[in-house]
């Protein structure tokens, strides 16, 4: 399921767990919002199209973040002293999109979350037995060289 919704000058095309930047509101941050201005709403097999909006139709989303972005603007001419900077950082809302809502639809409640069960397997880490090397008296060693030991 998507939607397309209308926000300043712009169109966002979105489905449920999508993150979307949109122009500034003043709302604190993990606060609800609803957007009302829906153009289309799409399931997979019904797709409606508001003229200019979708009835009833809106998107409930989650205020994640409010990022900027600075954009720095660099003027420069081949004279002495004539490099200019400036910088803009324009206010924006990076919300989460939670439910896609038609006409006469309500949220959903939120269903029991059952945590996750974590089973712990013991490590069986088996070690190599030792090698023991049996020399008959009849042989002799081998004689050592020596060489510098290595750690």
């Amino acid at each position: 399921m998507y939607a397309i919704f209308e926000n300043g000058s712009r169109q966002h095309r979105v489905s449920v767990g999508d993150r979307v930047r949109i122009d500034y509101t003043d709302a604190p941050i993990n606060s609800t919002i609803e957007l009302n201005k829906v153009i289309l709403v799409s399931d997979g097999s019904t797709l409606e199209i508001g003229k200019p909006d979708v009835v009833g139709a809106r998107v409930i989303a989650t205020i994640t973040d409010k990022p900027g972005t600075k954009q720095t603007i660099q003027h420069y001419r081949r004279r002495k002293a004539s490099k200019r900077l400036k910088g803009h950082t324009q206010p924006q809302l990076e919300l989460r999109i939670e439910h896609i809502l038609l006409a006469g639809q309500s949220i959903p409640e939120k269903a029991a979350v059952v945590a996750p069960v974590v089973v712990e397997t013991p490590v069986v880490v088996e070690t190599p037995a030792p090698v023991v090397a049996v020399i008959p008296a009849s042989v002799e060693a081998p004689v050592a060289i020596d060489a510098p030991a290595v750690n």
